[in-house]
């Protein structure tokens, strides 16, 4: 390969899905204090990180930049993305960040894109983003990204392949009746689904490596963005009320007599389940 690449790929810290999510304040919002990496973004990690080792590995000049915004607690997303594979990491970290939708976050991920192309003195070349985050699981970022940098986009995609000149990606998309062969030039973003690859696991010697790794954390102004592009001001949604899910009802047992059979067709009909 001929240039070094820069692959940046946005990360997400999300709650723990084994755990309770909580909504509190008003208008509510979801409780971010603690969480974990979104698990759909690791397969972009994954991802990116075999581009790099296919091509050259690091001693090529290749660059694996993990990017999150969020609040004190999201340091923990990027500390295991230098831990999965990154180079270095860097934190959009600003109060008025709170309470941003899509449409705001994809304005701030750009701004920090732009941003590390800026800092690293080198345009970026790929962005690689997960299919959704396992929060919102709206799929809209990706989309939205690639529009404000004017990227190439391909959504979906349960395989990836760099070109041997490294001036392509090609991309399978695997739809209900087909699959998809689709190649995009770079620079290009790509948000992978969880067919794509295996997350490799972090060894010891990979955890004590990522301490070493520089995280660096930006503001709003350091971005060149106002606060009233971000936020709940900055967003085209708005959640207005939130309230907890009832208690399932107890369910009604039939104790089979002979006629189970016959209860069971008479209750499924009822309820127009067949």
């Amino acid at each position: 390969m001929s240039q070094p690449l820069t692959i940046v790929v946005p990360v997400k810290h999300v709650p723990d899905a084994v755990g309770d999510r909580v909504l509190a304040g008003s208008p509510p919002r979801l409780d971010r204090g603690s969480g974990i990496l979104s698990e759909l973004d690791e397969y972009a990690l994954e991802a990116a990180v075999q581009i790099v080792e296919t091509h050259g590995g690091a001693g090529a000049g290749h660059r694996v930049l993990a990017l999150t915004m969020g609040p004190a607690g999201a340091t923990d997303a990027l500390k295991r993305a230098l831990q999965l594979g990154a180079d270095a990491g860097f934190h959009v970290l600003d109060d008025a960040l709170a309470g941003s939708d899509a449409w705001a976050t994809a304005r701030v991920l750009a701004a920090a894109v732009e941003r590390i192309a800026a800092v690293e003195e080198k345009a970026v070349d790929l962005v690689l983003t997960g299919m959704a985050s396992t929060d919102g699981e709206t799929s809209l970022v990706p989309g939205q990204l690639a529009e404000r940098l004017g990227l190439a986009q391909v959504g979906f995609a349960s395989s990836l392949a760099l070109a041997e000149g490294g001036t392509s990606v090609t991309a399978v998309r695997h739809t209900e009746t087909e699959s998809l062969r689709v190649v995009a030039g770079l620079p290009a973003l790509v948000a992978v689904t969880d067919q794509v690859n295996t997350p490799r696991y972090p060894t010891f010697k990979a955890i004590v490596a990522a301490k070493k790794k520089p995280v660096r954390t930006w503001s709003l102004d350091d971005l060149g963005l106002d606060a009233g592009a971000v936020g709940p001001a900055g967003s085209l949604t708005e959640v207005l009320d939130a309230v907890p899910r009832p208690p399932r009802a107890a369910g009604e047992i039939v104790h089979d007599e002979g006629e189970g059979g016959i209860r069971l067709a008479e209750f499924l009909v009822a309820h127009k389940l067949v």
